[in-house]
């Protein structure tokens, strides 16, 4: 697994536990009303937030459209791409892209980035769980926005591996935390729950150094009430490991020191 070889890369011991699952969604009837109004010229603006779900988005509606209709449909279309993964997914297709937004990619900056557009009829593709914030800040300047959900997130199918995680992490057994989505948050705290011993991993979180991979995974945590020790100069995973090797000693060391 990757993350495991950059943990030893930077001299870490790697622990990994699954937390998270992508589920397709086949069924999708949001999907298939977007592709009638898009081939009807009844979109003005499209809003991709993952590589991933662009990809599953255009295989689901391959099953109803002849390969290539949507790629030339998004073509006549104006596109924004929040990122570097989706953009590939789009340049790779030969779809021109409006805007793209830049990092950390968060709501805010797609609705800075498409300050003062003209496009009104705007549907944005989601991923996992619902964008309301951004949704919401598009709908306050005047736009009708219609959310395409892609795919959702479940828990593994094995939940054996984090549940030995959060016990781990409720009997002090680990020193940092690292999280590269917000949706890993939600599950750890959900196990928690379930196996009773939440006040024990909340304790346990604040002995060690928790890592977030950027502004949405942190905002998550917030919402959780888990306070965040680390986030990289970039939403990435790679400078997640790298950037956080270097800060873990320090963080762990002023933690130990309130605590004595």
């Amino acid at each position: 697994m990757e993350i495991e070889r950059l943990i030893r890369g930077q001299g870490g011991e790697p622990v990994v536990a699954p937390s998270m699952r992508e589920i397709p969604l086949a069924n999708n009837p949001p999907a298939f009303d977007f592709a009638a109004k898009l081939l009807a010229g009844e979109v003005d603006l499209v809003i991709f937030l993952t590589g991933v779900g662009a990809r599953l988005l255009n295989q689901i509606l391959e099953t109803k459209y002849p390969p290539g209709t949507i790629i030339d449909a998004l073509k006549r279309t104006a596109v924004v791409a929040r990122g570097s993964k989706p953009m590939a997914v789009l340049r790779e297709w030969g779809v021109p892209v409006a805007v793209t937004v830049p990092e950390p990619n968060t709501w805010r900056e797609i609705l800075a980035a498409t300050e003062g557009r003209s496009e009104k009829r705007i549907f944005v593709q989601e991923y996992g769980k619902s964008a309301i914030d951004l949704i919401d800040g598009l709908r306050a300047r005047g736009a009708e926005v219609t959310a395409v959900p892609v795919y959702q997130w479940a828990l593994p199918e094995d939940l054996e591996p984090l549940k030995k995680a959060v016990h781990g992490i409720a009997n002090g057994e680990f020193d940092v935390l690292l999280l590269t989505a917000s949706i890993q948050a939600d599950y750890l705290m959900q196990i928690a729950a379930q196996e009773e011993i939440e006040d024990d991993v909340r304790r346990g979180l604040r002995s060690m150094m928790v890592a977030s991979v950027g502004p949405t995974t942190s905002e998550t945590l917030a919402e959780l009430g888990i306070a965040v020790d680390f986030e990289p100069s970039h939403p990435k995973m790679g400078f997640l490991l790298s950037e956080g090797a270097r800060a873990a000693g320090e963080i762990l060391r002023a933690k130990r020191e309130r605590k004595q």
